[in-house]
């Protein structure tokens, strides 16, 4: 191959490392913004929190309310004083034994801070613990529950097969046979005497085979209700048919009227049907506003949450020893340290601008959302916003992604107010959202015995001129979690 110079012309984008920087602030949510300016102050010492700014934040509240305190009830503190003064100066004896301590005296200001100490320790580790499991809060009652030490490992061996849901993942009879290795002469009624023990446990249920199993030791505690033998007798016999809410053949197969049949349900929709749920082992996911919009003299305002993130300036005395320092290294270590200091701001404040430059632009295009609800939101993609700002569609999507917004209706993601439109009949356009809210109104305004269909809603979205297939009446309805129309017949 013979080499040779080429000379060419092209266009080439480069992304400085602040650039880099300033996007990836961009799109991390709050929490993860507050790590990282953490982890940022642990490696660059020309940056500190401003101490300053939280005194101020964190003690002006209390100050003022110890002020107004004061103006309201002088006359009460001034002749409360002495008192305190006086009660104080009675308790110091005027003189100490030789062979006396003074912690025998006075308690010690080092046992207050030591328990002080204490309390927050424990109260770190309760707040840092993984959380419990269906299996952890079952083997904690196993140990406090007095049986042999064969039932134990019978019982041990039932709850490993216990599902988050609460029901147990095998039958009994292959857990008897699992076990038959290990325990000598071991038959299933032992097992299944271990299982109903364990579903006495907290949560009742649990440990149970099947949804009936599971609702018939529930219903154990309703044994003095009046209608107890009635709902014994459905759930185990008629359960599929109230699954189905066929409620025509539940009245004829167990001869109850229409208002004993409503009583009945009710006992058993007291009921957990996944008894395993009330043990949530997810970690919870915190929410914080980055944004937050109120109404003012009739007029909405939209604030950044300065609260969220910690304050941080630029450290002046590290500073100053740029010029003052006599290394050559050391001085050029803090030139750069400074430098990413400032970047490291300046993004930051990069952020926050695009930020509520944003969420003003949304604010302002959703006025009726604000105003009126959800049946009132307006079609907007990332391209309007865009527009508007100034800005590529991808940075609209960068500040939209895990960010939140604080309103009188709630707390929403800024992705929410984003939705795709539907022509209307007189030529305007319907967001996506306001469909939504009207099927989720005409559902819960529906009759109780007969509920709207699919197509039965796209009918009356389509006399309020609004233009809907049925298949997406399905999805809509899919997607907020609302069952069919056979699912959501009922008696009441």
């Amino acid at each position: 191959m013979k080499q040779s110079l080429q000379l060419k012309l092209g266009q080439q984008l480069t992304m400085t490392p602040q650039l880099q920087q300033a996007i990836r602030l961009l799109q991390l949510s709050t929490l993860d913004l507050k790590q990282e300016i953490h982890e940022f102050l642990e490696s660059n010492p020309l940056l500190e929190l401003d101490e300053d700014e939280q005194l101020h934040v964190d003690v002006t509240p209390s100050i003022e309310s110890k002020s107004a305190a004061a103006d309201n009830n002088t006359s009460a503190d001034n002749s409360e004083e002495p008192r305190i003064e006086s009660e104080w100066t009675e308790s110091i004896p005027e003189e100490l034994s030789i062979d006396s301590h003074w912690d025998d005296t006075y308690q010690s200001s080092a046992a207050v801070s030591d328990h002080n100490s204490f309390e927050g320790e424990s109260d770190f580790e309760s707040r840092n613990a993984p959380a419990e499991s269906i299996q952890d809060h079952l083997i904690w009652q196993l140990n406090l529950t007095h049986i042999s030490d064969r039932d134990i490992e019978i019982a041990y061996a039932i709850i490993e097969c216990v599902q988050p849901d609460g029901y147990l993942s095998i039958s009994p009879e292959d857990i008897c046979e699992s076990l038959s290795t290990e325990l000598e002469d071991l038959d299933l009624e032992e097992v299944i005497a271990v299982q109903h023990r364990l579903q006495r446990f907290d949560p009742v249920g649990v440990c149970s085979i099947d949804l009936r199993d599971c609702l018939l030791v529930q219903l154990e505690a309703f044994q003095n209700h009046p209608l107890y033998k009635s709902t014994y007798n459905l759930i185990d016999h008629y359960l599929p048919l109230l699954g189905n809410r066929d409620f025509a053949q539940l009245t004829r197969k167990t001869k109850l009227k229409d208002e004993a049949l409503k009583e009945v349900i009710n006992l058993i929709q007291q009921l957990n049907p996944r008894p395993g749920s009330v043990i949530d082992a997810d970690d919870t996911d915190y929410v914080i506003p980055d944004v937050s919009v109120k109404k003012r003299n009739d007029v909405w305002q939209v604030e950044l949450n300065n609260d969220a993130l910690p304050p941080i300036k630029i450290n002046e005395t590290y500073s100053a020893m740029a010029s003052s320092t006599t290394s050559s290294e050391d001085a050029t270590y803090i030139k750069t340290s400074l430098q990413e200091a400032k970047w490291f701001m300046k993004s930051l404040q990069s952020r926050n601008e695009t930020l509520l430059k944003v969420a003003s632009c949304i604010v302002s295009r959703q006025i009726d959302f604000f105003e009126l609800g959800e049946e009132a939101m307006k079609p907007m993609v990332l391209h309007d916003v865009a527009e508007e700002v100034g800005m590529h569609e991808s940075t609209i999507s960068r500040v939209t992604t895990q960010k939140y917004m604080h309103t009188p209706k709630g707390i929403f993601e800024l992705k929410y107010f984003f939705s795709s439109h539907v022509n209307t009949a007189s030529g305007g356009e319907c967001s996506s959202t306001a469909i939504r809210a009207m099927i989720k109104k005409l559902v819960a305004d529906e009759p109780a015995k007969k509920p709207l269909s699919d197509n039965k809603l796209a009918a009356i979205l389509a006399d309020q001129g609004i233009q809907v297939a049925r298949r997406t009446v399905a999805k809509y309805r899919e997607a907020m979690n609302i069952p069919p129309s056979n699912e959501r017949k009922r008696l009441i």
